[in-house]
């Protein structure tokens, strides 16, 4: 499957941002490409809401961003003495810890071949759109991030399956403030404002899919 970019960037204009700069382009157009080449034939509301979480998590600037404070007062914003790397939050989806970065490249290695990496000696690398695309795809699929009650890992199929369409819930993939109300949401809940996106970023992506043709 792919997507007719000219009718997924005016919808997504229309519904979600308003006028796009070159930037957010640019970022959606990588997060697409990502999922085109190496998840073709997903769920696409997995997509919808990687796209969905980007948003949130980088003020619609759909760009890789370095976390605020660089993980100040963390403790994983500590230089590591054996790396000279610290591991704060970076890339689409605030990607922290060591251990994660080493995983992101072990995985990345495994599932999207021809994405060369080197986080966990090289933090910075998760400010790449690639890197930081196969990253949130990975980890959101895998439950890098956060485990549930249960003890099981917090994953995309979780919260969207053949019984379950859950986006608001599914905020506890990355974080638990699904019911926090930012100053700015005009009474919005965090997990309400991402569903929202998601619905948008959703209707968008079914509108412009296309069929992929096999070569001859």
């Amino acid at each position: 499957m792919t997507f007719n970019r000219e009718i997924f960037f005016d919808i997504v204009r229309e519904d979600l941002f308003g006028p796009l700069d070159q930037e957010q382009v640019d970022g959606m157009e990588m997060i697409l490409a990502v999922w085109e080449k190496y998840r073709s034939g997903s769920d696409l509301r997995w997509l919808a809401y990687m796209l969905a979480t980007t948003m949130h998590e980088t003020a619609s600037t759909m760009q890789p961003i370095e976390e605020y404070g660089h993980g100040k007062g963390m403790k994983y914003g500590s230089i590591d003495p054996e790396t000279g790397q610290t591991y704060y939050g970076r890339g689409f989806v605030q990607t922290t810890w060591r251990d994660n970065y080493a995983r992101a490249d072990r995985e990345i290695a495994a599932q999207f071949p021809g994405i060369e990496t080197d986080c966990e000696w090289h933090a910075d690398q998760q400010l790449d759109p690639k890197v930081a695309a196969a990253t949130m795809f990975l980890g959101m699929e895998q439950g890098w991030f956060r485990t549930h009650d249960d003890g099981k890992p917090e994953t995309l199929a979780r919260y969207f399956n053949d019984e379950d369409n859950d986006p608001f819930e599914a905020r506890e993939i990355i974080n638990g403030d699904k019911t926090y109300t930012p100053d700015w949401a005009n009474g919005a809940r965090v997990g309400d404002l991402i569903a929202r996106y998601h619905d948008d970023f959703l209707g968008a992506l079914y509108e412009s899919q296309e069929p992929s043709h096999a070569a001859t």
